[in-house]
């Protein structure tokens, strides 16, 4: 199954849910996520989903210095952030509670 329309639906939450963790930078997000098992999450699309996000209100950014290259912006979620992820979470649930119905061989008749 090609997961690429999937995951355009379920970006948004997905990484309200990994910053909500922890704060990160891009890349340490597609990083986090990709271990979390959407191994085909594009870093474009991570790249510009922290961005939409943070102009939304979702998200705040700081810049931590860095021996080793260029300066990185970090991610952090805020309270409106939060109240997204925890409606996001709860439509998921449904949705998900309600695909598996529907998917779930024991139910054909």
């Amino acid at each position: 199954m090609d997961t690429t329309q999937l995951l355009k639906g379920v970006l948004d939450v997905a990484v309200l849910a990994v910053v909500a963790r922890e704060d990160g930078y891009g890349y340490d997000v597609v990083r986090r996520l990709r271990a979390g098992g959407l191994d085909d999450v594009g870093e474009a699309s991570v790249y510009g989903t922290l961005r939409r996000l943070y102009a939304s209100g979702a998200l705040t950014t700081y810049v931590v210095p860095s021996d080793e290259g260029p300066h990185r912006k970090y991610y952090g979620i805020n309270a409106q952030g939060r109240a997204m992820l925890e409606a996001q979470r709860k439509d998921w649930h449904a949705f998900a509670t309600a695909m598996t119905d529907l998917l779930d061989e024991g139910d054909l008749r």
